[in-house]
Formats: structure tokens, sequence, C-alpha cells
């Protein structure tokens, strides 16, 4: 015999609420209708479902055993109604995004914590790349958007890209560098160090080697190649290497007082960091929810991370 959910649905409700009038309010139906769906199913199924005579309504063991069928679809309705309310809000969902590693590490990550603590519902996805493996992964689909530093974004290229950060190179090295108790810093100075390199790849790579030809050389000395940023920090911790980072980076690690940037201007290209994605596409919301969240949080950030630039003397 094939039965119609709706009406295990409402037999339910009636079950759940102890009364017709009560499981008629629990799903917005009127009192008439429910009583006359109970009717007909009994009729149909030529058995009662509640015993005769009992306030509350008692269910007949096939009455309970058919209700507790429409519970569990009732359950699965009301988490169905709650998903799409929570997607339709942002609070559900998936976001893939990837990035460059220096800032996913040191700075995304704890806004992605505190984006989930809000919405511990949202699965994040995070991967890593520079521009050219993150541009090709938006365009293959494999994630929503990316967190990167830009130059110039190529017109005609189908992607939007949304400032968060303008970009500042700085010279990092450890807080009791000896470079750091010179009166005044001459720049040339720098090239009596050695040098922690970028990983290959990166836009920061090539900010070096104009660094260093903006000091009359070819060549820095690399002492120290190919690792990630925590291992870049512990090396200048425990050694007078120098590197070259964002300056948002270095400011990120204020805190640990383990590293500092040396008080010289530098050549860096007019880069800044921000949101890479497509123009055309359906906004997922909980995407838009992201987005919106990291947005927020560099916009917080901005002015501490200048005056944390200010307190520095820079040279000229």
């Amino acid at each position: 015999m094939k039965m119609d959910e709706r009406h295990l649905i409402q037999l339910a409700a009636v079950v759940q609420a102890g009364g017709v009038t009560e499981g008629a309010n629990l799903l917005g139906l009127t009192q008439p209708a429910v009583s006359r769906t109970l009717a007909m199913l009994e009729k149909r199924l030529g058995e009662p479902l509640f015993v005769k005579g009992r306030r509350p309504l008692q269910p007949t063991p096939l009455g309970r055993a058919l209700a507790d069928h429409g519970q569990a679809m009732l359950t699965a309705t009301r988490k169905a109604s709650l998903l799409v309310d929570g997607f339709r809000h942002g609070r559900t969902g998936v976001v893939r995004v990837g990035g460059t590693p220096f800032f996913m590490d040191v700075l995304i990550s704890g806004m992605i914590a505190e984006f989930q603590d809000a919405t511990p519902d949202v699965r994040i996805e995070q991967s890593y790349g520079y521009l050219p493996d993150l541009l090709a992964a938006i365009n293959a689909d494999r994630i929503d958007l990316a967190i990167c530093p830009i130059d110039v974004l190529d017109e005609g290229s189908g992607m939007r890209f949304q400032e968060l950060l303008p970009g500042r190179n700085v010279v990092a090295c450890r807080v009791t560098h000896p470079l750091l108790l010179r009166r005044k810093l001459d720049p040339a100075e720098l090239l009596d160090f050695p040098w922690i390199a970028p990983p290959p790849g990166s836009p920061l790579f090539a900010d070096l080697h104009s660094l260093v030809l903006s000091l009359g050389a070819t060549e820095a000395k690399i002492r120290y190649s190919g690792g990630s940023l925590v291992s870049a920090v512990n090396y200048m911790k425990a050694s007078d290497a120098l590197t070259i980072l964002p300056h948002s980076v270095v400011f990120a690690y204020r805190n640990d007082k383990s590293i500092t940037a040396l008080p010289v201007n530098i050549p860096h290209p007019e880069r800044a960091l921000g949101l890479l994605r497509r123009e055309e596409e359906i906004r997922a919301p909980a995407v838009e929810a992201f987005c919106a969240h990291i947005r927020k949080s560099f916009e917080d950030l901005k002015h501490l991370i200048k005056r944390h630039e200010q307190a520095v003397i820079w040279s000229l």
C-alpha cells in the first residue's frame, strides 16, 4: 500500500503535540484539515490510529509505528528548511579559497577562524598558490576566490580584483640585528649580510632582485632558500640573515617581538593585496559572507598597520 508522506507527517505532528489542534498549529495547518487527513488515513488502513476516549491522544501500536516514520520525514523536512535558510543567509555551504602562502599563513588563517566562530556550519577549503596558479584554479572552478597580491590585472581577464591592503615591502631582520644599532643606515650595508631568498614564483623573489640591482650589485649572498614563512622567521631569529617581506607580514609578528623591519626605504612595485574573483558567476551566499568578513577584517587592520609603519623612522 502506497502511503502519502504528507499524511504521515501530519500524524507525527499530532502524536508529538498530543492533540489535533496542537498538531495542526505545529504544521501551520487548520484543525479541520488535519482531522480529515487522519479520518481518511484510518478509513484507508481499516485500523484505528488512536485509542478512543484518551486525552491527550494516545496512538495505537500501528499509529505509533506510522508516526515514527512520519517523524523521521518531519525532522528531515525541518533540517532541509534550516539548510535552505542557512544557505540563503551564508550560514551554511563551502568556501574554496586559494592564496599566496605568506599572507594566508600569517593573516588570513586567523580571519578564517574568526569567520567560522560566527558561522560554524560553513566549511573552508584552503589551498596555496601564486597568481598564475590561482587564476588557473579560478577558471577551472577549483576555487571560488583567491587572496593574493597583484600589480596589474590584464584587461579582458574576466576577473574582478578588490583591494584589501596597499603593498609595501620592507627588509626584515631579527630584533637584535647589528644594523639596527646604526644611527644612519646606508642601504649599501644591506649587501654585507646574508639573505634568505623568498620562495621561487613568489613576487617577493623578483622584488629581492630589484632591490639588489638598486644597491648597485647583481646578486645578494643567498644563504637559505626554499623555506616556508615559519622557517624563514625561525632562521632570522637565530642569525643575522635578512629577507624581504610585505610590511603587513612583519606587522603580524609584532607581538612575538622576534623580527622587525630595518628603517630603510626600498623599491617595491605598485602592488596591492586583494580579493580575486570571476566577474560573471553565480554568487554563493557563503562565499559572499566570507568575502565581506575578509574586507571588514582588513578595514579594521589598516590603521593599525599604518601606525606600526609610522613607528619606524624610514631613512630617505
